[in-house]
């Protein structure tokens, strides 16, 4: 356990994101025991001037003219900062070498807000823990001289069009210079070390009380009285970006008497694909996140037709903990990340492999298997996930001496 440090948090999600966020949940663990501050990436001007129709970005404009305060505490020990300076939108720019001066400079101004917000809460020796912020985050160990700089990795950004540009030159240099790189999988671990040694696997986390069900309380939606059963069930973002639609009709056109049941937004090649064609596809549409564990409790197979690319390759997928605590048989795309996952779900390569291991999941599923995915997925509450933070930290402080 880490208690009475002073930790600064910057990313590249706000505190106000409508999606969950491994950090936010990271950064309330942090502050049971020690005080946070959860710095929100600066606004941006090609942001500011698209999207300045919209509320989230109004309330930035009114803090950056001083008519909000920047600083809000959000619970005991931990504080939300609004960075009042924006910075130029630079990623548009070809030339690594100009991208590279105008980032620094961008870096500098987040770094003085940074500096406000440390001096009005007195925080000193911070550590600064990085989530994801390639580009800005490559100057901040320079320019605000943590106790200790720590990387956080819970994506393959570096392979998204948007970050790959400049990021397949940059990131390599903050891992390089950063005191430890923490991942919550291992591919990611093992990309970490290529650049530094101390890239330690660390899990992931999640809201594990939320997905159980043991007084029976939750209650499944009232749309499942007309699907018929067996239902095979996902929840979560229907983006091709990331998941297999040739897995979905397959499986769909292969079991007509089962019942497929997608829950979530669609992107446009969802909208537009074969599956709204099929009488045994079901598209319930987005939900509200805490009605969640309502629609996976309908579900007698739930899935995760992950499609394996340079992205979702070392993806942790945190649903499928979800999946697990509700006690549910799962079948999901067989990847290095989901190795650690192999006691417990069922894991194909193919669309083939979809309708074996399902109809195997409906056939073997009994109350105590049900109950072993539940003790497995207990396992990987948050608190737990920090726990593993801390240790990774305490034993970095040893070989540095750090007291």
């Amino acid at each position: 356990m880490i208690k009475g440090k002073d930790i600064v948090i910057i990313g590249i999600q706000p505190w106000d994101i409508e999606i969950g966020s491994n950090c936010k949940n990271i950064a309330r663990e942090f502050a049971k025991e020690n005080r946070v501050l959860y710095v929100n990436p600066p606004m941006d001007r090609i942001t500011k001037m698209k999207q300045k129709h919209k509320a989230k970005i109004q309330k930035r404009i009114r803090i950056a003219k001083g008519l909000e305060t920047d600083l809000v505490k959000i619970e005991d020990n931990l504080w939300n900062l609004y960075p009042k300076d924006g910075i130029e939108s630079i990623n548009w720019i070809s030339s690594h070498r100009i991208f590279k001066i105008l980032n620094k400079r961008n870096a500098r101004i987040l770094s003085k807000n940074i500096t406000s917000g440390i001096e009005r809460l007195g925080f000193s020796d911070v550590i600064l823990f990085n989530d994801s912020s390639m580009f800005l985050g490559l100057h901040l160990k320079d320019l605000l001289q943590p106790q200790m700089y720590i990387y956080y990795m819970r994506d393959y950004l570096v392979k998204v069009p948007y970050w790959k540009k400049h990021g397949e030159q940059l990131e390599p240099k903050l891992i390089e210079q950063a005191d430890m790189v923490l991942n919550n999988s291992t591919l990611y671990a093992e990309y970490g070390a290529q650049f530094n040694k101390n890239s330690i696997m660390v899990g992931q986390g999640c809201d594990i009380d939320m997905f159980t069900d043991a007084d029976n309380s939750i209650r499944i939606p009232e749309v499942f009285r007309s699907i018929p059963s067996p239902v095979i069930g996902y929840v979560g973002s229907l983006t091709t970006l990331r998941l297999d639609i040739e897995i979905l009709q397959y499986v769909a056109t292969q079991r007509p008497d089962w019942s497929i049941v997608l829950v979530g937004p669609e992107d446009e090649a969802f909208k537009m694909s074969a599956l709204h064609q099929l009488s045994n596809v079901h598209f319930l549409g987005s939900k509200d996140s805490s009605t969640l564990p309502a629609y996976i409790k309908g579900f007698d197979v739930c899935m995760n037709p992950q499609l394996v690319n340079d992205i979702t390759i070392g993806n942790y997928p945190r649903k499928i903990d979800e999946y697990l605590a509700m006690g549910k048989p799962v079948v999901a795309t067989s990847t290095k990340a989901m190795q650690m996952f192999n006691q417990h779900v069922y894991l194909g390569h193919t669309k083939e492999d979809y309708v074996a291991l399902i109809k195997k999941a409906l056939s073997e599923h009994s109350a105590v298997r049900s109950k072993q995915r539940m003790a497995f997925a207990q396992m990987h509450t948050w608190e737990n996930n920090v726990k593993n933070i801390y240790k990774a930290i305490l034993t970095l402080n040893q070989k540095l001496a750090w007291n």
